[in-house]
């Protein structure tokens, strides 16, 4: 494949740009504020769980309350018929007597064991009452946290894409300098070899592959015509040859 040294040198250029573009895309991919947002979403979703699993229990023991209050009430009303009833003379037999005295005996302790349990769960209520608040607290001051970060995540983002359209708008320009089907090897090299497709021969090493060329290698380069395309042989990106090459030098040895 043949193309004028200048169109080759084009490609460094190319290359340069789409170097960018991979590392533009590469930072839009890993924003660490991406991996923040989606730990900080997961909290709030797991505060929002445990909040609902939270006010069930708190309504759950609202009914144990009120039951628990209104056996109380239940008891207490007993046991103050009984006391009247005995208070009033009516019961005269002393085996009656007995019976109501005791009963009301009998009706004050359950309503001493009730009222405990009363006094029980409205503490438990109590601690799922605390537990919902610092949930909720715990909720407002995660889901802020969220909100901010998504922010400076989407500036971010945008930041991003406001530089590749910039370089993508400068890579169009540069590629209308390069041949087609020099664009066309370009291309389809950089789909091989992860977007590197190009690479400046410089001091008689590959800018690509990093490794230096054997005196015959560069002597086979150096006795190609400049509008001749050559790529290195270990790598096969296609090699640019600049003042730096070194070419020259292997000469006078």
């Amino acid at each position: 494949m043949k193309a004028e040294p200048a169109a080759q040198a084009r490609l460094l250029d190319l290359q340069a740009l789409d170097t960018e573009l991979q590392r533009l895309d590469h930072r839009a991919r890993n924003l660490k504020e991406d991996s923040e947002a989606a730990e900080l979403k997961e909290r709030v979703d797991q505060i929002d769980a445990e909040l609902i699993a939270v006010r069930t229990r708190i309504s759950d023991v609202g009914r144990e309350q009120r039951k628990a209050e209104s056996d109380v009430d239940q008891v207490r009303a007993r046991a103050e018929r009984d006391s009247k009833r005995l208070e009033s003379g009516a019961v005269t037999h002393s085996k009656e007597l007995q019976n109501l005295q005791s009963e009301i005996a009998s009706l004050g302790r359950r309503q001493s064991e009730l009222e405990e349990v009363v006094l029980a769960v409205m503490e438990r209520a109590e601690g799922l009452e605390a537990e919902a608040a610092r949930l909720t607290s715990e909720h407002e001051e995660t889901a802020a946290r969220y909100t901010e970060v998504t922010a400076r995540r989407d500036t971010a983002a945008a930041e991003i894409n406001l530089d590749r359209d910039r370089v993508a708008r400068n890579r169009g320009r540069v590629a209308a300098d390069v041949p087609a089907d020099l664009l066309a090897l370009y291309d389809k090299l950089r789909g091989q070899y992860d977007g590197l497709a190009a690479a400046p021969l410089r001091y008689g090493r590959c800018g690509g592959c990093k490794l230096a060329l054997s005196t015959v290698e560069l002597n086979g380069i150096r006795a190609t015509p400049a509008d001749e395309v050559v790529r290195c042989e270990d790598c096969r990106r296609i090699l640019v040859r600049t003042e730096e090459s070194g070419l020259g030098a292997q000469a006078e040895q």
